[in-house]
């Protein structure tokens, strides 16, 4: 996809399409008036007849429109004018996507930046825009003998906007929503592949080229580095699988070397059947998106590489098979983890945990300002929030407000849930420090609780992307969730620190 940007008025505008807007009571937009002038009343006369009412997610593509230079003209739907928020401006263009699918359009104009989007500026619109831009063209066919038919032949994105004062702002803003649907590409590729496909040595491999593009240093861990490591819990996931277990650790040094990094650890559990306390048959496919954590913050990276952004970020992938055997892991083993601490496993599909843990212990050699780990941790998570929000725990509340404040900014939300310590008596055990389960009552929190005992030395939050990394049912592939929030996160601590 090439995204540009430009100052440009639609009624000069040459090309295969321009999408102008509409608010619900039939109200067109500046844009769509300059097209109706220079059509003499055409567009107003559509509009008129009830063919375009201007509800939300409605489109409707006009062809030859009288003095018109596009080929097409695209009226979409805002609703309401006075709840026309971020939500209402994302979904607008996503109807414009849907609408241009399958049609013969090869590049598109949008001019919707002009319009007012409550507490947004130009830049967030533009963002928005070319992340949209990128991410509505998403096709995940590589496994495919033959690709999909039918598929968007939209190859350019043109954004428009009016004044050329914002045309600075625009460019960067433009470069950053361009990076961010790019690192959200890579993390659905990985989580949408074939989990015999996409392995821990997959996974490996692929940090290894991000490396090699952005000039990060990569460190791969085997078993016999972990086991000098002593992370008993990480290889007690790990002992029932032919696929050998990898920790990965990515160094991006945006900064001076005196600057503290904020380091992301991604769970990467590549295929999680539950272990010796094996999952349901139903749907189990679906637990090759249990490496969505290590995916996004693989896309993260790839994100900040592209906008060589000035900052010092470390990525640890604790990346296993979660599998039954002879050999595997059974309810009642109790393990000792790089910690120290020792662990009785009462249930081995809670296995995400274990895996974490030794890596937020390893993750102290880097004398962290932050660690923010993201992990498809708890079906309870999915129950509480839904597929909205994603859930955040943390033990800083300044670090809580910042990713809260990003995810309202990213539009990839974050919902906080409290971290007490009633909460950790539920951890107790009678052979070990503690269980590796709390029992089903408050089971995201006892989860977070489990980490936060590995988490003592700095600052943390948990994020819980088990009701966001991906989509069930018909539409069932990766999100690219939590990218933009991670990102935003990035950009915003960069911009404090200069």
């Amino acid at each position: 996809m090439d995204l540009v940007i430009k100052v440009a008025t639609p009624d000069k505008q040459r090309g295969a399409c321009v999408v102008v807007g509409v608010f619900e009571s039939k109200k067109m937009t500046d844009a769509a008036k300059d097209l109706d002038n220079l059509s003499e009343g055409y567009i107003k006369s559509i509009i008129s007849q009830g063919d375009m009412e201007g509800k939300a997610n409605t489109a409707l593509l006009l062809h030859k429109v009288p003095n018109v230079l596009c080929k097409r003209v695209l009226l979409v739907g805002l609703g309401k004018e006075q709840e026309f928020k971020d939500s209402a401006f994302i979904n607008a263009v996503q109807a414009a996507f849907r609408a241009l699918q399958n049609t013969g359009t090869t590049d598109c104009a949008f001019y919707l930046t002009d319009i007012s989007v409550h507490e947004r500026d130009i830049a967030w619109k533009v963002t928005q825009l070319a992340r949209l831009s990128v991410d509505c063209s998403y096709r995940f066919d590589m496994l495919k003998s033959k690709p999909d038919e039918g598929n968007n032949a939209l190859r350019k994105i043109t954004i428009c906007i009016r004044d050329r004062i914002d045309m600075t702002i625009g460019e960067e803003a433009l470069k950053q929503g361009a990076a961010i649907a790019h690192g959200m590409s890579l993390t659905k590729d990985l989580g949408n592949l074939a989990p015999n496909i996409c392995t821990p040595t997959y996974l490996a491999d692929k940090a290894k080229e991000l490396a090699k593009t952005y000039k990060f240093k990569a460190t791969i861990l085997d078993k016999k580095d972990m086991e000098k490591q002593g992370m008993g819990a990480l290889l007690a996931v790990a002992r029932g699988s032919h696929q050998p277990a990898k920790l990965i650790v990515l160094e991006y040094q945006g900064k001076g070397r005196k600057e503290k990094p904020i380091v992301l650890v991604g769970k990467g559990v590549t295929f999680d059947t539950g272990g010796i306390s094996l999952k349901p048959a139903a749907e189990m496919d679906e637990m090759k998106y249990d490496m969505s954590g290590a995916a996004s913050v693989l896309g993260t990276m790839k994100a900040i590489g592209e906008m060589n952004l000035p900052i010092n970020v470390v990525a640890i992938i604790p990346a296993t098979e979660n599998m039954p055997g002879g050999s595997a892991t059974k309810p009642g083993d109790v393990v000792t983890s790089m910690s120290g601490q020792t662990i009785e496993i009462l249930n081995t599909d809670a296995e995400g945990r274990l895996i974490l843990c030794d890596a937020l212990t390893y993750a102290e050699r880097y004398e962290p300002k932050a660690v923010i780990d993201i992990a498809t941790l708890t079906g309870a998570c999915v129950i509480a929030l839904g597929n909205v929000a994603t859930g955040l725990m943390s033990n800083d509340e300044t670090l809580s407000q910042e990713l809260l404040k990003a995810g309202e900014e990213a539009a990839d939300r974050v919902w906080q849930l409290p971290l007490w310590n009633e909460y950790q008596d539920l951890l107790k055990s009678n052979f070990a420090d503690m269980a590796n389960i709390g029992g089903r009552a408050g089971g995201t929190i006892t989860a977070a609780c489990f980490l936060s005992r590995f988490t003592k030395k700095y600052q943390w939050a948990h994020l819980d992307i088990a009701g966001t990394a991906w989509k069930s049912g018909k539409e069932k592939g990766s999100t690219g969730r939590p990218v933009p929030l991670l990102t935003q996160f990035l950009m915003s601590q960069a911009n404090m620190s200069k």
